[in-house]
């Protein structure tokens, strides 16, 4: 989602290789809503971890909205690196200043310490973060892409000032082509569907789509417009929902001379009335330390092009410490990457991954990730072996179970519990479908378990529920394979039945985290 794309090469390995980050003193701040790994000072990584507390807490507070009671699993990992270069070398794509992936139990996202130009490094993770924010509070209510980048852009612009932190300044990136309203004109911005989309199509709703939703915030009346046309778009109530917000060619008129104005309006929020709670800021130890670029570029994301080179690095820099869970962890999920990516790969190439999720299990027997992996392992390999024995896939899930144990809140486990029934070419129990729901349920944000939610609800005839958990996929402007996707099964769904959704994910596998 958001400003910037994602497109992993095998650069990323090269520049991590030539980092210095094993030899920094790197810190792990965990507060509420974030963990952030950075080689900055104590104090500097304390105060950067506040600044992004204080962020969610003045969103909550700006709309009213109620603390997050997902804890762990909402937690967003953000990894602080030296340069906006450092960045674009991890996504492997030159101009890339910052980008966010969405991943059940473990989203990441990855800034530089300082921006450079008018597309700030702050501005980039706060227009992440708003998306993160919307998919984890917002559940429920299916949202028009121009209003999804358009929320996310009212945030991302957010200024510290003083004692405060104020909302609603004009984003610099955008400025000299705020108006020019024609490049996508309301009757088709407010559509849910706006169609396909030209770059400068694409480049429009997000500039219109911040200019109206900065004007729908700010107007007297404007809150009471949205609600009505976001609850017409998801009840169906009304033939045209877009007439809610205003005529199409008034509009454009109206919101072109609402950004030229000298002077808009915005909203500042006092940082003492935000509780943030605790910050635990520890040093890493020395294997945490020497084992982070690999764990950087698993958590950026591996492809063909790097998982060898990524399973490689994390062998030798775990190598010197086989009794720590940590770099045992990485090496383990390391190794289970490059298997699962290279298609010509035996089931013998998961004991790797499994011997060092053993080794991390030893040393940290309660270790989630460990047990996670340790059971992906097992079940991977059955898969290549073809293995259709029952008992060695109830054993092979007995991991799952065991880190659900350890962690009922975390959705990793419940995830892969799930899949494996998939994977033995067996009907999911109704204890593995409510283990995905409820999954689902502390992982919104997540496009993929969206999709498999939907595969549940279908199953079971609660369509008005599939329905909410797949059109935010099937709306989702940045990942186009997956909306595609989604928007066939809807279609199905809409025209012909449970049935004939059902046969279009029975049909085509759901693609992967894309290549953008």
């Amino acid at each position: 989602m958001g400003i910037v794309r994602l497109k992993f090469i095998a650069a990323l390995v090269s520049a991590l290789i030539g980092s210095t980050a094993a030899q920094a003193d790197w810190y792990r701040a965990t507060s509420n809503h974030f963990i952030v790994y950075s080689d900055d000072s104590l104090e500097d990584v304390r105060d950067y971890t506040m600044r992004l507390e204080q962020f969610d807490q003045a969103i909550r507070a700006w709309h009213v909205a109620p603390q997050d009671k997902r804890g762990a699993s909402a937690r967003v990992t953000v990894f602080v690196v030296d340069t906006t270069n450092d960045v674009a070398k991890l996504a492997g794509h030159d101009g890339v200043a910052g980008f966010y992936r969405p991943v059940a139990g473990q989203s990441v996202a990855f800034t530089p310490r300082n921006g450079s130009g008018d597309l700030g490094a702050r501005a980039i993770l706060f227009h992440e973060y708003t998306h993160h924010w919307m998919l984890t509070n917002w559940t429920d209510a299916a949202l028009p892409p121009w209003f999804v980048e358009g929320f996310a852009e009212l945030h991302a612009t957010a200024l510290f000032r003083g004692n405060q932190i104020i909302f609603g300044a004009v984003p610099a990136y955008r400025k000299y082509t705020i108006g020019q309203m024609n490049a996508l004109p309301m009757s088709r911005l407010l559509r849910f569907d706006p169609g396909k989309l030209s770059d400068v199509e694409r480049d429009a709703l997000y500039r219109h789509g911040w200019a109206l939703t900065h004007y729908l915030t700010f107007d007297p009346d404007g809150r009471k417009r949205l609600a009505g046309y976001i609850g017409a778009l998801n009840g169906g109530k009304a033939e045209d929902p877009a007439a809610l917000i205003g005529n199409g060619a008034n509009m454009d008129l109206k919101i072109d001379q609402y950004v030229r104005r000298p002077r808009l309006p915005s909203s500042a929020i006092d940082l003492d009335t935000l509780s943030i709670g605790s910050i635990e800021v520890t040093k890493l130890t020395p294997a945490e330390s020497t084992t982070m670029p690999a764990m950087i570029a698993s958590n950026a994301g591996v492809s063909k092009k790097n998982a060898g080179d990524v399973a490689a690095l994390a062998r030798r820099l775990a190598a010197p410490y086989p009794d720590d869970a940590f770099a045992q962890n990485e090496l383990a999920e390391a190794e289970f990457d490059a298997c699962e990516i290279d298609a010509a790969a035996k089931a013998a190439c998961y004991s790797r991954a499994a011997a060092a999720a053993d080794r991390a299990l030893a040393a940290d027997p309660r270790s989630v990730h460990a047990l996670d992996y340790r059971g992906m392992a097992d079940t991977a390999a059955l898969v290549k072996d073809k293995i259709t024995d029952p008992t060695r896939w109830a054993a092979a899930r007995q991991w799952y179970l065991r880190a659900n144990k350890v962690a009922t809140e975390m959705p990793q486990p419940l995830i892969a519990y799930y899949d494996s029934f998939g994977q033995a070419n067996e009907k999911p129990t109704a204890n593995a479908q409510a283990a995905l729901l409820y999954a689902y349920a502390l992982a919104p944000y997540d496009g993929d378990v969206r999709l498999k939610a939907t595969r549940v609800y279908l199953a079971q005839g609660k369509l008005a529920e599939a329905r909410t958990a797949i059109t935010p996929v099937a709306y989702n402007i940045e990942e186009r394979a997956k909306a595609t996707y989604a928007k066939k099964v809807l279609t199905a769904l809409n025209d012909q039945g449970a049935d004939a959704a059902i046969s279009v994910f029975d049909a085509t596998p759901a693609p992967k985290d894309e290549e953008q």
